[in-house]
């Protein structure tokens, strides 16, 4: 159920996360106690993006950066080849994408125009997730994310972010 509403959150991501929203929340911006909890939560759905609290996780770290004026996240549709719906985990690959992002913005918040290296964190931990689902369904495997996979070892994923971020694949 959680991977059949995750797309709609998704949706509901890109609008909420929106300066607009943010600066409509009519709040300061976060707390070091905030961002504190912030991470923690990511790191709780890093740990286990599967597990019984995932979607209560997401949730709160997609409210909180909602409301915050002073961090965003920025949504870009790097893994573009992902298969649709709910096969092979895609959805969770997205998400770790953008809690890996999230995780990004909260400790550089110095860095909020270095667009490159928040997308570059969002590949580097959905490929982690992607690596930490195939140790429990080795047949699961996605010829894309292998591929990003081996590029990140030979040292040219940034390479890739790069040239999708050139292409247009992100409009932000």
């Amino acid at each position: 159920m959680f991977l059949r509403n995750f797309s709609t959150a998704l949706v509901g991501c890109m609008i909420l996360l929106s300066p607009v929203a943010s600066n409509a929340a009519g709040r300061g911006p976060s707390t070091p106690e905030e961002r504190k909890q912030a991470f923690e939560t990511i790191h709780a759905w890093q740990a286990d993006p599967l597990g019984p609290e995932a979607k209560d996780h997401f949730a709160w770290v997609l409210k909180w950066f909602a409301d915050v004026p002073d961090l965003t996240v920025h949504v870009c549709t790097i893994l573009d080849k992902l298969p649709k719906g709910d096969k092979k985990d895609s959805n969770t690959i997205f998400g770790a994408e953008f809690m890996a992002q999230a995780a990004f913005v909260i400790e550089n918040s110095d860095r909020k125009t270095d667009l490159p290296a928040e997308y570059q964190a969002g590949v580097d931990g959905a490929l982690r997730t992607y690596e930490s689902l195939l140790k429990a369904n080795p047949k699961d495997r996605q010829p894309y994310l292998d591929d990003l996979v081996q590029r990140r070892e030979a040292g040219t994923l940034a390479e890739f972010v790069k040239s999708r971020l050139a292409s247009g694949a992100c409009k932000n």
